[in-house]
């Protein structure tokens, strides 16, 4: 048995942002220009396109995002999964980026100790080894509540402010209250941010947003027609 089906990579990427752009034409037209195409990545990051209400970003986020990607800033994520989802060759200076370099302390040896000794998740204790790198970072979090809780903490307590905080942890518990409180906090802490207020959320859209912020970084609108396949 056959089947009819779309082959061409470009045609299903142009079609599918079409349909995105279709179906949410009027929640979109309410955004910020520049804000716009990360919303369209997000959705199409997870088939879903009834997250616009429910997303929240600071005013100067995707400018925070840019200055801090084009600088060369690392970008600290809290889970391999994360990190395998950024695609790499759109921040090295061989396609127009600045190497930032993608960071993941989790696995680290020491995480397990932190933890224990913390009384707190190994997402949590992994914040701990990022201090070196926190200042002007992009953080992506698209797993643990309990990692984006302890982010604002330790920024509440004197560590270095990120330049843009990615807060996209998914789940049941922790995950809503873990971004309202970001969404909540982050003016009085001086972070620019971009989050999905309720449970959903996840590894997928995490890494969308850092995609889109570093293609609009290579001053394109929209994914490189090499990079489909």
């Amino acid at each position: 048995m056959s089947h009819s089906y779309e082959k061409d990579p470009f045609a299903i990427y142009e079609q599918s942002f079409q349909i995105i752009r279709d179906e949410t034409s009027a929640a979109l037209a309410n955004l910020p220009e520049d804000f716009e195409p990360i919303a369209v990545r997000l959705m199409h990051a997870v088939g879903m396109t009834d997250l616009v209400p429910d997303l929240r970003f600071s005013d100067g986020a995707v400018q925070a995002g840019l200055t801090a990607l084009k600088a060369g800033k690392p970008i600290l994520v809290d889970t391999q999964m994360v990190a395998g989802g950024i695609t790499r060759r759109f921040l090295t200076k061989a396609y127009g980026g600045s190497d930032n370099a993608v960071m993941v302390t989790l696995n680290d040896p020491q995480v397990p100790g932190l933890a224990k000794e913390m009384g707190t998740t190994r997402s949590a204790a992994a914040m701990e080894l990022w201090r070196p790198h926190l200042e002007g970072a992009v953080v992506a979090i698209g797993n643990a509540p309990t990692a984006l809780f302890r982010l604002l903490e330790m920024v509440r307590e004197g560590a270095g402010k990120p330049a843009l905080v990615l807060g996209f942890p998914v789940g049941f518990v922790g995950a809503a209250e873990s971004k309202q409180a970001l969404v909540d906090e982050a003016a009085g802490l001086g972070l620019d941010y971009m989050a999905l207020l309720g449970r959903r959320g996840g590894t997928p859209l995490a890494s969308a947003a850092v995609n889109a912020l570093a293609i609009a970084a290579l001053g394109a609108k929209d994914q490189p027609r090499e990079n489909l396949g």
